[in-house]
């Protein structure tokens, strides 16, 4: 066992967690798991599932055929390998024959179809190669040597008339089993040729994978419900057993180890029915819809299938297991190479090394330059990985890398910043090198620094800057599971980025108020902002409910900063036209500040909040910055109202006439209204009809209502005027009247 230590760095190991970094200072950029280390790129280094890095198999590209699909592949004793193509349109179909040093002679092409596409390959005990196309193909024997293909089985001749074949599988005495869709079929072709017999026939939509083990069990994986069958080809009257029902739609993919252990990797979600099917009677038709296979769509596509994949193994008792949930790979090919399950995946073009004894671990050893791994064929000295979204075939070794490659994502610091020493936690420093480099644009390819090799000590030496990088070289042994690099972001000032002032609310600290007794501070968009565009909301953003209270006034502002840190605010004011800030209140933490507007008297103010760093900061090095809102009223003060005049006006009905004038020294005078006798109060109407004015006058006469209950002296009366400004302060005046 090799021994973990710190090979860098001054502070324990738990000090590489990223959790406890903190916001001021010297911050952390720590990469250690699983997640983290496969953003970035490896050349001949594999990664557990744990995070850690270690050199994994040598791999190298094999062929490059210039088309976009590989959909299989099959290889010879010889060394040969054969990668069949395809495309999106007829004659697609073809088989090249690849040599073992990657270098196609002039007749590698050694078949063409009219179909978009060779599905299946395999290589007969006679040294043909058997190819199933589709859709709406055939099986063809293709002579060793090459020549003209003979058809050996034809769907259309059937009386399922299947419209896709899937697979193929060859039996010890040359009989080819084939594995068919719409419907789902399972064949057997006579080693000597003639009529295919149905195997098997089941109710799902595709028998998707086939599996021949050496006792002549054939093993099928279906799409639509997700099964797994066995088959005894070898007993008379068999029939396919059920062994397990997957929890997703499509079995992509099957292997056995030498063991006897069976390993599937299932795709897709299963689809449920929303009504019972209804019972149906006299002639009437029915249609039957198939639909591809969602692994193959989405290869064809470059897209997803939802949910991702998983990976079972049934033992050799029959009992089912589930190894590993891939959420993001779609698993395409399962293949045993010395004892080891690989699985080739898109659509992200890795392959994995899963761990058959202990659930949920697994290596990613390849990241292909390539969507998808199709297809695996065993070679002379490793395990072969045919691609799609480009068709290329690569050599996954057997042997470890000698050198090995990690070459980390980029991170962005978020700023200018001084980068210092490099703490890792891996084996003895003679199995790996560490480089780092800096820029200040995002592609390394844009001016960044050379590698600089990081010392035993940890210590670098490359320029300041935004972005930084690191490469971990590794040999033989070499195991590496965290880097983390310390840096210091250059200090600037934060942004006041607006400033709103709400005058008649306030801001309680959880204080519930009734929906309709509450105002909603919030900001003006940004100029020039497009409608469509939409972010991620920020929480300082969003409207702040604050109760109504004409006695209040409440200052809120929106601020960040480049260098996370914590800040606090002050709020100062002025009256417009002075020169002078006054304070407010300082070392504010909230971003919102309450008070009384009974502090300032009546008159415009401006109000300024001023954000410190100074809490992350020492005194000399806190950076401030500030902004200034728009203008606004303070006006506690009621408008004063002249003599209200009141005489009788005879006639029928009884009118009073009345005149008034009301001034205001801060606010336009908003509204007025009267009420007769303690009526009801009745909107008035000033004199120019518009109220927008310091001072209003107000010339009306209105009818006198009908007493409702008995008075005293029925010639008696009282007009009552209540006078508004904008700020909602009021003042009464009244007038008796006989």
């Amino acid at each position: 066992m090799i021994r973990r230590v710190l090979v860098t760095g001054l502070v324990a190991a738990a000090g590489l967690l990223p959790g406890l970094v903190s916001a001021q200072g010297t911050k952390l950029w720590s990469v250690e798991r699983y997640d983290e280390m496969e953003k970035g790129s490896t050349d001949g280094v594999a990664i557990r599932s744990d995070g850690r890095l270690e050199a994994g198999p040598a791999t190298s590209l094999l062929y490059e055929s210039g088309k976009s699909y590989v959909w299989s592949m099959a290889s010879d004793g010889a060394g040969s390998s054969y990668v069949g193509l395809g495309g999106t349109a007829a004659g697609s179909a073809l088989v090249m024959k690849v040599t073992s040093d990657g270098k196609g002679s002039q007749g590698s092409q050694i078949f063409a179809g009219k179909e978009l596409a060779v599905q299946a390959l395999r290589v007969a005990a006679d040294g043909s190669v058997l190819a199933a196309t589709s859709p709406d193909g055939k099986v063809y024997r293709i002579p060793q040597g090459g020549g003209t293909a003979t058809v050996v089985f034809d769907p259309s001749l059937t009386e399922e008339k299947p419209k896709y074949l899937w697979d193929l599988q060859v039996g010890k005495a040359g009989e080819i089993y084939v594995a068919a869709g719409a419907p789902a079929v399972v064949y057997r072709v006579p080693a000597g040729g003639g009529k295919a017999e149905v195997l098997f026939k089941t109710a799902d939509q595709h028998i998707r994978s086939l599996l021949l083990a050496a006792d002549g069990t054939l093993w099928a994986g279906s799409d639509g419900s997700g099964v797994i069958y066995r088959f005894a080809t070898g007993t008379a009257g068999a029939k396919p057993f059920a062994v397990y029902a997957a929890g997703r739609r499509e079995i992509t993919a099957l292997a056995m180890d030498a063991a006897g252990n069976v390993y599937a990797a299932g795709v897709g979600t299963k689809g449920h029915t929303a009504l019972p099917p209804l019972p149906v009677t006299g002639g009437v038709g029915v249609t039957i819809t198939f639909v591809q296979p969602g692994s193959s769509t989405a290869a064809g596509s470059n897209s997803l299938v939802p949910d991702g994949s998983e990976i079972y193994k049934i033992a050799v008792d029959g009992s089912p297991q589930r190894l590993l949930t891939l959420k993001d790979d779609v698993v395409y090919a399962l293949a045993v190479r010395n004892g080891s399950l690989f699985a080739a995946t898109g659509n992200r073009g890795r392959v994995y090394r899963v761990d058959t004894k202990d659930a949920g671990r697994f290596t990613d050893v390849a990241h292909l330059e390539a969507s998808q791994g199709m297809a695996f064929a065993a070679g002379k000295d490793g395990l072969l990985v045919a691609t799609s979204n480009s068709g290329k075939v690569f050599r996954l070794g057997d042997a470890i890398a000698p050198t090995a490659t990690y070459t980390s994502d980029v991170f962005d610091a978020q700023g200018f910043a001084q980068w210092g020493r490099a703490e890792v936690r891996a084996s003895a420093p003679s199995g790996f090198d560490l480089f780092v480099r800096s820029g200040n644009v995002e592609s390394p390819l844009m001016g960044w620094s050379d590698w600089a090799r990081v010392g035993p000590d940890g210590s670098l030496t490359v320029p300041a800057g935004r972005f930084v990088q690191w490469k971990a070289v590794l040999r033989e042994g070499g195991l590496v599971d965290t880097v983390a690099l310390n840096y210091l972001q250059k200090n600037v000032a934060p942004v006041v980025d607006e400033v709103v002032v709400q005058p008649g609310a306030r801001v309680a600290a959880n204080t519930p108020a009734a929906a309709n007794a509450t105002v909603q501070i919030g900001f003006p968009p940004v100029a020039g902002a497009s409608p469509a565009a939409v972010f991620t909301p920020d929480a300082s953003a969003t409207p702040l409910t604050a109760q109504k209270d004409k006695t209040a006034v409440t200052v809120r502002w929106m601020t960040h900063d480049d260098n996370g840190d914590d800040l606090v605010f002050a709020v100062w004011y002025r009256g417009v036209g002075e020169a002078n800030w006054r304070l407010l209140k300082d070392k504010i933490s909230e971003k919102f500040y309450s008070f009384d507007s009974a502090l300032l008297p009546d008159g415009r103010y401006e109000a300024k909040v001023v954000a410190s760093d100074a809490p992350d900061h020492t005194d000399a090095e806190a950076l401030t910055g500030e902004r200034a809102s728009e203008a606004f009223v303070v006006d506690t003060t009621p408008p004063m109202p002249g003599a209200l005049a009141a005489t009788l006006v005879t006639g029928s009905p009884m009118k009073i006439h009345a005149t008034l004038e009301a001034r205001d020294t801060t606010s336009p005078i908003a509204h007025a209204e009267y009420s007769v006798d303690a009526g009801p109060w009745q909107y008035l109407e000033p004199v120019g009809k518009v109220s927008d004015s310091l001072t209003e006058k107000y010339d009306f006469t209105v009818e006198i209502p009908a007493a409702t209950t008995p008075v005293q002296d029925v010639k008696e009366h009282v007009l009552a005027v209540r006078v508004y400004d904008r700020y909602d302060n009021v003042v009464a005046v009244k007038a008796v009247v006989r």
